[in-house]
């Protein structure tokens, strides 16, 4: 298409430039045909007319002298319209104005006549129209030779428009052979090049870099295996996120055994708690200690469920503060805040019990009088805010960034048992939340520790 339309190009162009220089070089030559013949009536057509009034062979009412005046001007009239040059309408119009002149002179003559004049002075009004006519037909030869002038450079054009129609033909030869030499590599390239990008495809592949695909090159022969090489990565990367998920729910099995870990602890010391009770006596404390035990493990096996309500969960945190009270009356108080609008959210069940069994042992209890735990729970948006708050010994700073890297997975060595809660909530919010979920700690030397994490109100939003 781009070769014939450069050969297009020459003969378009030699036809428009040949149709409007042919018609510049008419309308010239036209102009001085018309006004060669104009030129002929003005030197005789006016002088003979006037000549018969006066020589008495006709009368000047009669006469034609007006007749001929009307048609060189109205000739005079259609030649300008059709003159282009600017200087030539200027010759035209003086002519005019010189035919006005003699208009006046023939006037005269009739007035003259029309009071019976001399012949004398018919006569001197005669060479008067003579002379005007005689200086309208110089202008007119003038005329005619500006305008044989504008042929002559008409002319010198068309030459120049000849060479310039040459010098173009030997620039679109050279147009259409740089182009077909340019089609003929573009052919290669569309086939090399989708070559290259496959074999680059597959070099990424074979590299680990799964996300790379290749487009389609449009070339028939090649389209099928660009496509198969795009789907068998696609679903390589599908393999391999199907593996890490894999991972990610083995580390969830470790976490569940991690936390089965956790209840004999607690469960030894519950039972202590119930035998010294018996001992002194106690059965009332034996029976709310019993039934606290009985609802706290009941939450936390939650029929095998990862999920359960915000309420199950406060419940939860509230038998395991109700056992702890009684083993430890002296030196603990706790008190609970939980929105009632959240106590339907749903959220991943022991997330609270080691952060409160974390305030009591590594804060309360190491800390003269006795200490406070408070446990906050707050809608925000679609979200769900939970603190821990207590009033026990506090880290220092150098211990908080110690206790940051290690729960954060940042330090070389195993996590101490110390920060096993802590550790385990944060180990499990990644795992369950991702991204959606939120964990801080803030923590004051002798005045207490706080933390707080963030979840989703709804699970389907993680």
């Amino acid at each position: 298409m781009i070769i014939i339309f450069l050969m297009l190009v020459l003969p378009v162009t030699t036809i428009v430039g040949s149709l409007v220089q042919t018609a510049l070089y008419d309308r010239i030559i036209t102009n001085v045909s018309r006004t060669n013949e104009l030129n002929q009536v003005v030197k005789t057509g006016v002088s003979n007319a006037v000549w018969d009034v006066v020589a008495g062979n006709n009368k000047f009412i009669n006469g034609t002298q007006y007749e001929v005046i009307y048609s060189i001007k109205k000739g005079i009239e259609n030649i300008r319209k059709k003159t282009g040059s600017r200087e030539s309408r200027q010759l035209l119009e003086v002519a005019g104005r010189a035919l006005g002149t003699l208009t006046d002179y023939v006037d005269r003559l009739g007035d003259q006549m029309g009071r019976d004049a001399t012949v004398a002075e018919n006569e001197k009004i005669l060479e008067e129209i003579r002379g005007v006519s005689s200086l309208i037909s110089d202008i007119l030869q003038s005329f005619i030779m500006r305008e044989i002038e504008s042929a002559a450079r008409v002319n010198e054009k068309i030459k120049k428009t000849v060479w310039t129609l040459t010098i173009l033909q030997c620039l679109i030869l050279f147009c259409v052979t740089f182009f077909s030499m340019y089609a003929q590599r573009s052919v290669s390239r569309s086939i090399n090049n989708p070559i290259r990008e496959l074999e680059r495809l597959s070099t990424s592949i074979a590299s680990g870099n799964l996300e790379a695909r290749a487009s389609l090159p449009n070339v028939t022969e090649l389209d099928n295996l660009t496509e198969n090489l795009n789907v068998m990565a696609k679903r390589m990367r599908e393999l391999l996120d199907a593996n890490i998920r894999e991972q990610k729910n083995l580390q969830k099995s470790e976490m569940k055994a991690l936390q089965a870990q956790i209840t004999p602890h607690f469960l030894y010391n519950t039972f202590d708690t119930i035998i010294w009770l018996a001992e002194a006596g106690k059965t009332d404390q034996v029976i709310d200690v019993t039934r606290a035990f009985a609802s706290f493990f009941r939450v936390s096996l939650s029929r095998g469920k990862e999920w359960i309500s915000v309420f199950d969960e406060i419940e939860h945190i509230q038998s395991y503060l109700m056992i702890q009270k009684i083993r430890y009356r002296d030196i603990l108080d706790y008190d609970i805040d939980i929105d009632k609008e959240i106590l339907s959210g749903k959220i991943l069940k022991l997330l609270l019990q080691p952060l409160v069994e974390n305030a009591l042992y590594h804060g309360i209890k190491n800390k003269r009088g006795k200490g406070h735990i408070h446990i906050q729970g707050k809608k925000d948006g679609a979200s769900m805010i939970f603190t821990v708050t207590d009033n026990g010994i506090g880290m220092e700073k150098e211990r908080l960034d110690d206790v940051l890297k290690q729960i954060n997975g940042e330090a070389n060595a195993s996590v101490p048992s110390d920060v096993y809660g802590l550790y385990n909530v944060t180990r499990r919010l990644r795992l369950y939340y991702g991204d959606t979920a939120f964990f801080e700690i803030s923590s004051i030397w002798k005045q207490g520790t706080t933390v707080t994490f963030c979840v989703p109100e709804d699970p389907k939003n993680v």
